[in-house]
């Protein structure tokens, strides 16, 4: 643990001894902890020994600090009171955001709860403004990847697809585009089919789907089409249905950008073979694919080439991490008539990535190397998020 999560735990501890109040107060200096810390989710994770809490920060898991084991229930409901969610419905998940003046001293946050072997366990997402509302020259985008997907927003149809795990960035990203296109396309009807809706665009008629019930993404993204959209954002293609339809918008007229799970650019257009979407299709659709990632930077005040072996166990900086805020990688996929063709020969994931390579695609790993180079970030961080070689 660091000093700080020492001072955390030592906290604890004392409002655990005080008795009185010692949930509410409790679970206030846990969340309020995160958000001092930058911690993207806050974790409370009940064990056969104890209620631990770990904050995810620069995209990692630390373990911080832990509370009896005892006070789970009492801890999971009152988060679960904090977001308007049932306290006595302990067996199934439920998601909810906290109440406006239960968070009126921190940033935004969603709360969901799960039911498992040791009691329900709870993560909480933070959003933190300091990192929201960036616009595309703000996100740190190579210069040729920012004026080409720039271009590709200025387009009247056609898909531009965003793709990464969880924690990449995607969705800063996608905002990013959507103030551009508010911003840029007067006389353009904008709209959003998404789950949930994250951030607020002035400018961009937002709707949010409801999962279980008939207004799913599918039924969602038909019913937009009647409302005589020119730019439309799907929160992500799912399956079959979603990515035929989202296509098809793409091909008669709307520009439309969403994100899917994939390991590469090209891999995208696997993933979109792989639902059924008709290749023939995909070549004509599909103006642009970006697949992105973030890695820790390392930390300045340590003053080592290595952050993975030159951390300062105190470093008040990086909080004896090595590492201190994170940044963008990218590789953009414009497919060409080579790439088309693999597309059409149904090639797979290797040879669609190959096809790319011989049309010019940088691949991430390429930039993440240069950043190795220049000691902005260590090997082993690359290695991290990209897997090795």
């Amino acid at each position: 643990m660091s000093h700080r999560s020492l001072n955390l735990q030592a906290r604890l501890d004392a409002l655990v001894d005080a008795g009185a109040h010692r949930i509410v107060a409790s679970v206030d200096t846990v969340l309020a902890e995160g958000v001092r810390c930058g911690a993207s989710d806050v974790h409370f994770e009940p064990t056969l020994a104890a209620l631990e809490i770990n904050f995810r920060i620069d995209g990692v898991m630390r373990a911080v600090a832990f509370l009896p084991r005892d006070l789970t229930p009492n801890v999971i409901a009152r988060l679960k009171v904090m977001s308007d969610l049932l306290t006595y419905r302990i067996d199934i998940p439920q998601e909810g955001a906290l109440r406006a003046e239960a968070s009126k001293r921190v940033p935004d946050m969603r709360v969901s709860t799960f039911p498992t072997v040791h009691g329900e366990k709870a993560v909480v997402r933070v959003f933190h403004r300091m990192n929201k509302l960036l616009g595309l020259d703000e996100l740190g985008l190579p210069n040729d990847i920012r004026s080409s997907l720039e271009r590709m927003l200025l387009e009247r149809s056609g898909a531009i697809f965003l793709t990464g795990p969880s924690g990449s960035g995607k969705t800063t990203t996608i905002y990013a585009c959507l103030r551009r296109l508010a911003h840029d396309g007067v006389g353009r009807h904008i709209v959003t089919i998404e789950d949930p809706v994250e951030q607020l665009v002035d400018g961009v008629s937002q709707s949010q789907v409801r999962p279980g019930t008939e207004f799913d993404f599918a039924r969602g993204l038909r019913s937009i089409l009647r409302q005589d959209p020119d730019v439309i954002m799907v929160g992500e293609i799912r399956d079959r249905e979603t990515a035929s339809v989202a296509i098809e918008a793409a091909l008669t007229g709307h520009l439309v950008f969403s994100t899917l799970h994939a390991g590469s650019s090209a891999g995208v257009v696997g993933r979109l073979l792989e639902m059924g979407v008709e290749p023939y299709l995909l070549t004509s659709a599909i103006k642009g694919i970006l697949n992105q990632r973030l890695l820790r930077r390392s930390c300045a005040s340590c003053g080592s080439d290595d952050a993975s072996l030159g951390a300062l166990p105190h470093c008040e900086r990086c909080l004896g991490t090595g590492y201190h805020g994170r940044f963008l990688i990218a590789e953009l996929l414009i497919p060409d008539m080579a790439f088309r063709r693999a597309v059409l020969d149904q090639c797979d994931t290797d040879g669609l990535t190959e096809a790319a390579m011989k049309s010019g695609l940088r691949p991430i790993r390429a930039a993440a190397d240069e950043f190795v180079a220049q000691a902005q970030t260590s090997r082993s961080e690359v290695e991290r998020v990209l897997g090795p070689i």
